[in-house]
């Protein structure tokens, strides 16, 4: 192929067009690995309550690469080098930082795989893409694992003010029709700078920072844990749980070949790692594998199974009821009875049907790394310090909620 035939442009609803500014992003978006993420819907069952938010992580992927060149661009305005190769490595690695998301992601993570986060998945598919394309990725690689000597580009890719969280606040906003959580990305990009090896916002942009983090919440609330989101999550948890249960038991299950190896297997980080090819086995696993299979399952002779996927697909959804304090034993067994003795489930059954977890909204975090503001005397100060509004110190402090789920009826 043409170099001048990878310069391809998209059109995002978001942004406008976007370019593609290296041959070898062409090159990792026209992969299957990376092809993938259109079936991979960016916000999961979040549809069944904003009915728009039906965009994928090839989207969100798209638009951190196309802020990333934006960011690059102010940052070497400023006069910070930046090479043509660091600009390469650091848009690779947050346009693969994704990669490594499973259909309806968390779902997966607390279900048929044993505690393998995404981003250890997107690892071990970066390290495979750069064996491809016979290490081009190594500069991306150094950046993703914070091992280069710029640490303001990892920054840029993993941090409170990354290009992730700003593309994913404004493009989740705009598709789940949230208003709330528009962010002005032109202006946090512009007011970027660097300050001893670290990123910084210059003190003029400090209300976009503000406005920013104050969006991060009302999102967290609003859109991402929503207690109909929350609902639909951990029915979906429980469905894949339930199915896990019957596999490992020797149940017989409708499944695609991909999901079968990771319902009927117990696999862990050190199974990819001690087996290459189960990564390739993970790439064929999407949204349509997962939904596909619980169609099938509502009409499965297990009880449970039939009856959670008969409420996914019918968005018949458990209730659930969100508090501040933890549920008082005696409320959770009042209900926890009633639904055993109606439904006649035994007391393993009856947790999928029932049950207590806790949520937590922190819209900055401080002890992680922090907003740093470049005051006009070129000193910095943390967001927190910096902001003359109380909000972004009561911001900074994790809300704590609880919530219980049962079913409707």
């Amino acid at each position: 192929m043409s170099k001048l035939n990878k310069k391809k442009i998209f059109n995002d609803p978001i942004y406008g067009f976007i370019t593609i500014n290296y041959d070898i992003i062409f090159d990792l978006i026209e992969h299957p690995y990376f092809q993938r993420l259109r079936r991979i819907k960016q916000l999961g069952l979040t549809h069944l309550v904003y009915p728009g938010a039906l965009h994928t992580r090839f989207h969100h992927a798209l638009g951190t690469m196309h802020l990333m060149d934006k960011a690059i661009e102010v940052i070497r305005s400023k006069g910070h080098t930046i090479t043509n190769e660091e600009a390469e490595g650091v848009c690779i690695a947050i346009l693969l930082h994704d990669i490594g998301h499973g259909p309806f992601s968390h779902a997966l993570e607390h279900s048929i795989v044993n505690g393998i986060s995404h981003e250890e998945i997107s690892t071990l598919f970066m390290d495979e893409l750069n064996k491809i394309f016979k290490g081009k990725l190594d500069l991306a690689l150094k950046i993703f694992r914070n091992n280069y000597k710029k640490k303001f580009l990892y920054q840029l890719v993993s941090s409170q003010l990354d290009m992730d969280r700003i593309d994913y606040l404004k493009r989740d906003s705009f598709y789940s029709g949230v208003s709330e959580g528009v962010v002005n990305t032109d202006r946090l990009i512009t007011m970027l700078n660097v300050k001893n090896d670290e990123l910084a916002i210059e003190e003029k942009g400090i209300y976009s920072v503000e406005q920013f983090i104050i969006a991060r919440r009302l999102m967290y609330w609003q859109v991402y844990l929503h207690k109909t989101v929350l609902s639909a999550e951990n029915l979906s948890v429980n469905i894949l749980k339930r199915a896990k249960e019957l596999a490992l038991n020797g149940d017989e299950l409708f499944c695609t070949p991909a999901l079968k190896e990771f319902l009927y297997k117990k696999h862990d980080l050190q199974s990819f790692k001690d087996n290459p090819k189960l990564l390739k086995v993970f790439a064929e696993l999407d949204d349509i594998d997962i939904m596909s299979s619980i169609k099938v399952w509502k009409s499965h002779s297990d009880k449970t199974l039939s009856t959670l996927c008969k409420m996914l697909i019918n968005r018949n959804l458990y209730k659930i009821k969100i508090q501040r304090k933890k549920f008082e034993k005696d409320e959770i067994n009042k209900i926890s009875e009633k639904i055993k003795t109606k439904l006649k489930l035994s007391d393993n059954e009856l947790s999928y049907f029932v049950f207590q977890d806790s949520i937590i909204n922190n819209a900055y975090n401080p002890k992680m790394d922090n907003i740093n503001i470049l005051l006009k005397n070129g000193k910095t100060l943390d967001i927190k310090e910096a902001a003359d509004t109380f909000s972004i110190s009561a911001l900074s402090t994790p809300v704590k909620k609880w919530f219980i789920c049962f079913p409707k009826h």
